[in-house]
């Protein structure tokens, strides 16, 4: 059976063939706004793929924002970021089409410092629902910004245009890696109720009946457990401990290692097949990079 297809819009030009908007002021960027976009809702349910950055502005969202168990004040806006080739589905809701929508091209930052560092900033990787909501405050000065970018998209084209797009769009990145991190900071007691839920589901992946079975647990496999995406997960835990979601993993894996060995007389290899190791050398070389000892020193030091 096959699945919905998929349509691609490989370039700006396209994107506004399709929103029935005149040709675009730049041919890497484009600003929408849906306020001037009659949207087709024929489409919704349609897979689309775009060759290209798109960055959502909502002004404002209808009804409260609900975190985990609770609804939270950040109500007057958000932003949602989408990387080239990403498949999406059209919302059949046309509210999901407030505000504007900011579109680049990968080339228009081509050349720039940004290109090698645009995939650093993770929330292009983040879920819809991982979407950056906004304070009063911070939706104003992001509104400023989009507003920037239109007043140079409608300034004729010079020598200067992609410097100062380009450096617009990297300001609007940093604003928008700030307020992520007020985000994380600000839902505290709600990610750490996910850590806790995180520390627990390692704790059973690695009992050695589930281990056997499974394998070593992987970024991905807690990110599904929890919801959330991979890169939102790893980022999450960055703000918040320091340390990436593999480091998580790592770091529970050798206290259970620890434990074992401190109380077992079981051979090394036998513990590294409970933990969910493949081969009993990863182990070894893993515990010994972060305890700086073989797991057959740490036993000694117990005289086991």
């Amino acid at each position: 059976m096959s699945g919905t297809p998929v349509i691609t819009i490989d370039s700006i030009s396209a994107l506004a063939r399709r929103l029935d908007l005149p040709k675009p002021l730049h041919p890497m960027v484009a600003l929408v706004n849906y306020d001037h976009v009659k949207v087709k809702l024929t489409d919704a349910g349609s897979k689309i793929s775009l060759n290209f950055y798109k960055i959502s502005f909502k002004t404002s969202f209808t009804g409260r924002v609900k975190y985990g168990q609770g609804y939270y004040d950040f109500e007057e806006g958000g932003l949602a970021f989408l990387s080239p080739n990403q498949i999406v589905t059209m919302s059949a809701e046309a509210g999901g089409y407030e505000g504007y929508a900011l579109y680049f091209h990968p080339d228009l930052i081509r050349g720039y410092p940004l290109a090698g560092l645009i995939h650093q900033y993770g929330f292009f990787a983040y879920g819809v629902s991982e979407a950056l909501y906004l304070s009063d405050k911070e939706r104003r000065v992001i509104g400023s910004l989009f507003e920037a970018i239109e007043t140079e998209l409608q300034h004729d084209t010079d020598h200067f245009s992609q410097d100062v797009l380009v450096a617009q769009l990297e300001l609007l990145l940093t604003y928008s890696n700030r307020y992520y991190n007020r985000q994380f900071i600000t839902r505290k007691v709600i990610y750490n109720d996910m850590i806790d839920r995180m520390n627990k589901y390692l704790d059973d992946r690695f009992d050695a009946e589930k281990s056997l079975m499974s394998g070593l647990p992987s970024v991905q496999d807690l990110a599904d457990h929890l919801l959330i995406s991979a890169r939102y997960l790893t980022d999450m835990l960055k703000s918040l401990t320091g340390q990436s979601a593999q480091q998580h993993i790592h770091n529970k894996l050798i206290d259970r290692a620890k434990n074992i060995l401190s109380v077992s007389d079981r051979s090394i290899a036998e513990i590294a097949y409970d933990l969910g190791f493949e081969h009993p050398q990863s182990f070894n070389k893993l515990f010994k990079q972060k305890t700086n000892m073989s797991p057959s020193e740490f036993r000694k030091s117990f005289d086991i």
